[in-house]
C-alpha cells in the first residue's frame, strides 16, 4: 500500500471530534483511535481488542506498552527512516512512556487527534519532532517511497 493512499485515508478523518477511547470516523476519535481507524479502512478489522488505557501523558513505567503493541502487528522502521504515512510515537514528558501518536502527512506535517480540537493536521514543529520516540509502518506500506523526513 502506498504512503499516498494512507495520507489521503488519514486525511479523510480530518474534522472528527476528539473522544477518549473512541475510534469512529467522523463521530469520535483519540490518537490512538485514529491509528485503528486508518488501519481498518486500509488493511480490515483490528487484530486484538484494545484494552482499556490511561490518558496520562506523564504515566512512567518500565515498558513501552504502546510501541510493542503496534510492533507486534506494524512494521517498526528506525528514527532515520521515518517518512510521510509512518505512524509515530511522541513521548510527551522526559520520563514518561510514548502515550500520544500521529500519522505523517508530508516533510513538515503530521495527523493527530489531540484533546479538545479532535483530528486536525498541523506542522511538525521542532517541539513536535524531538518527542519522536518509535515509528512504524503499516503493513504492505514497507516498500512505498524511501522518503525521509
Amino acid at each position: 500500500m502506498s504512503s499516498a493512499r494512507v495520507i489521503e485515508t488519514a486525511r479523510g478523518w480530518l474534522g472528527t471530534p476528539y473522544h477518549d477511547q473512541a475510534s469512529r470516523k467522523g463521530i469520535g476519535c483519540d490518537c490512538l483511535g485514529l491509528a485503528r481507524g486508518v488501519w481498518r479502512e486500509l488493511i480490515g478489522p483490528e487484530p486484538v481488542k484494545v484494552p482499556r488505557y490511561s490518558r496520562d501523558w506523564g504515566e512512567v513505567g518500565a515498558r513501552e506498552v504502546l510501541a510493542e503493541g503496534l510492533a507486534a502487528y506494524m512494521v517498526p522502521i528506525p528514527l532515520a527512516e521515518i517518512r510521510p504515512g509512518a505512524v509515530v510515537l511522541f513521548r510527551m514528558r522526559e520520563s514518561a512512556i510514548a502515550k500520544h501518536c500521529g500519522i505523517l502527512t508530508d516533510e513538515g506535517a503530521f495527523v493527530h487527534s489531540y484533546h479538545s480540537l479532535g483530528v486536525i493536521e498541523e506542522p511538525l514543529t521542532d517541539a513536535w519532532r524531538r518527542r519522536i520516540t518509535f515509528a512504524f509502518l503499516y503493513p504492505q506500506q514497507r516498500d512505498a517511497l524511501r522518503k525521509t523526513i
